[in-house]
């Protein structure tokens, strides 16, 4: 599987932005998709994911603020980032998984990473 994301860019604080993954080449083999995101000096965090039925999970930290929908016909997910603040500033990443296992431990495919910038 191939992830293409696009999307990201420089926003100020109580902006909002969407994402976009689309994933190309064994989509049948997808159970689930998801972005992840890691901030300059800090782990890779997970920002929200979405299985094939339709079943989400977002960080905490993020509920309310950000949601993931996904077109089934483009095979593309998509997260709403909105009221966004400069602790989102981060590089975001998409991710594709095969089965609740690489979903729950992060093994799968991974798209290049996009940019958030959100300043004060």
């Amino acid at each position: 599987v191939q992830l293409q994301a696009s999307g990201g860019g420089s926003v100020q604080a109580g902006g909002s932005l969407r994402l976009s993954c689309t994933a190309s080449g064994n989509i049948f083999s997808i159970y689930a998709m998801g972005w992840y995101r890691q901030a300059p000096g800090k782990q890779r965090e997970l920002v929200a994911t979405i299985t094939n039925a339709g079943t989400t999970n977002y960080a905490d930290s993020l509920k309310g603020r950000f949601t993931i929908f996904r077109n089934n016909a483009k095979n593309t997910v998509y997260p709403q980032m909105n009221s966004l603040i400069p602790e989102d500033t981060a590089v975001y990443y998409c991710s594709a998984h095969n089965n609740e296992l690489g979903l729950r431990y992060r093994f799968g495919s991974w798209g290049q990473g996009t940019q958030v910038t959100v300043s004060s």
